[in-house]
């Protein structure tokens, strides 16, 4: 049996509608791809301040204290500049310029 040309139409809007879906959703995962690069260079970007400036440190330490999940805060437990007694300076490295004597 012959498809009848309103067959066929439907049969090629169904191929152009999945085409379309198809660029929409590589385009939104370009964009959460895209979205998710820039959170991580501007965090590494803010932790590396952090670690050079007290006044980005005691920042960083009310974000981090300020975060509404427990398991977020947990991911940074064991870095430096969020111990509970912070001060809001960061943690001296031993690479840092040491007092001669």
């Amino acid at each position: 049996m012959a498809e009848t040309e309103l067959e066929r139409a439907e049969k090629r809007y169904a191929q152009a509608k999945a085409r379309l879906q198809a660029l929409k959703n590589r385009e939104a995962t370009r964009q959460r791809k895209l979205d998710t690069r820039r959170k991580v260079i501007l965090g590494g970007a803010l932790l590396d301040l952090a670690e050079r400036d007290s006044g980005a440190a005691a920042m960083l330490d009310r974000l981090v204290r300020n975060l509404a999940r427990e398991q977020d805060r947990k991911a940074f437990a064991d870095w430096e500049g969020t111990s509970p007694d912070n001060t809001g300076t960061p943690a001296q490295s031993n690479e840092e310029e040491q007092p001669n004597g």
